[in-house]
């Protein structure tokens, strides 16, 4: 065999013994140089159904009022503060509340709007428990998986699941204006209303149920980036007096007669609260007749359109007759030249009757220079 021949076997020998050897290191040196879990398993856990629904049922309520009205509710942060819809318990100031392990608890409404339909409830003795998780800035999209949880005609913590089948769904149902909803295909029947639209992957609460179709399993949820400022608003501040509610109802001693200046004091203060939380049309109505035939509706909304918040620093009210005059100094968050300021004025109302309602008469303000 001439030389040639055996340095081409050697050649292959070689190749085959660094193969080998090759392998043999992959197989059994590598994997113990790599720590932690295979890279393809990094990234989100999905849940199990089973233990999103368990989780999402412990924090979901049924909603019952002296009006015989009854919805559904969730826990949406650690004050004991429920999320719910404003036609589920509109008209009233106290509401029962029912939890998932059986106790019967009272709530405040400290939160109402009379254009977007929904509320805020607290609670106290919810305070302090781990709220749902809410898809704050994320919107849910056509296909997405979901569970509606609620108490339809009364059977409690009852869950019905679908799918996001459209968004940017608007109507109206007198007097609230439904804007860009999820349309699901969980049905949604009385007793529904309130409760939370969770992601069946995750547990977070999307949107609040408000809606559905008789005909057919079609269902309207109000998505909670939209409306979360709003009620957080509410838990921050909460209203002093609800819209619905006579002057009357909302004084603590419903035995004892309110005077002129006392509903007077409530009257102006509730004004400020409506604009606080962006309700125009509510605070709009609390105006008497000759205020309103001189501002129309838009124009009195441009008016505050400005207007972040507003405080009341101090108030002062005197009567004459059947009629009040408030004095108020404010100090108001707004926007001017681009940039946000703070800003005092010191406002006048003349507050009477008409029709058997307070209204505010007339009004006027003025800066106040620092």
């Amino acid at each position: 065999m001439n030389k040639r021949i055996w340095i081409g076997i050697l050649g292959s020998l070689l190749v085959i013994g660094a193969g080998t050897a090759a392998g043999y290191t992959v197989r059994t040196e590598m994997p113990k140089k790599l720590e932690g879990a295979p890279l393809l398993a990094v990234g989100e856990v999905k849940k199990l159904l089973k233990d999103v629904i368990f989780e999402t049922q412990k924090l979901v309520v049924m909603i019952e009022t002296d009006t015989g009205s009854q919805g559904s509710g969730f826990l949406y942060n650690h004050e004991g503060d429920l999320l719910t819809n404003a036609h589920v318990v509109s008209g009233v100031r106290h509401v029962r509340v029912k939890t998932s392990d059986a106790r019967e608890l009272e709530g405040e409404v400290i939160g109402i709007s009379t254009d977007t339909d929904i509320a805020v409830v607290r609670v106290p003795e919810l305070a302090g428990m781990e709220p749902l998780s809410l898809v704050k800035y994320e919107r849910g999209e056509v296909g997405d998986d979901v569970l509606a949880v609620g108490s339809p005609l009364g059977f409690q913590n009852t869950v019905t699941t679908g799918i996001i089948s459209g968004v940017g769904r608007s109507f109206h149902i007198e007097p609230y204006t439904y804007n860009d909803l999820y349309q699901i295909s969980a049905s949604i029947a009385p007793g529904n209303s309130g409760g939370p639209l969770v992601d069946m992957k995750t547990g977070a609460v999307l949107g609040i149920n408000s809606a559905g179709l008789e005909e057919g399993t079609i269902g309207f949820s109000i998505p909670i980036s939209g409306v979360l400022a709003i009620a957080e608003g509410w838990s921050r501040e909460p209203m002093e007096m609800l819209p619905n509610l006579s002057l009357a109802e909302e004084r603590e001693d419903p035995q004892q007669e309110a005077t002129l200046e006392q509903l007077a004091d409530y009257l102006v203060r509730h004004f400020y609260d409506s604009l606080n939380s962006r309700d125009y049309v509510y605070a709009y109505s609390l105006l008497g007749g000759n205020w309103k035939e001189g501002t129309s509706y838009i124009k009195f909304r441009e008016g505050y359109l400005t207007t972040r918040n507003v405080v009341i620093d101090n108030l002062h009210v005197s009567s004459s007759g059947e009629e009040a005059t408030v004095t108020a100094v404010l100090s108001v968050d707004e926007r001017k030249n681009s940039e946000n300021v703070l800003s005092k004025y010191q406002v006048t109302y003349k507050v009477g009757y008409e029709n058997d309602q307070l209204k505010l008469l007339t009004g006027k303000g003025k800066a106040i220079r620092k």
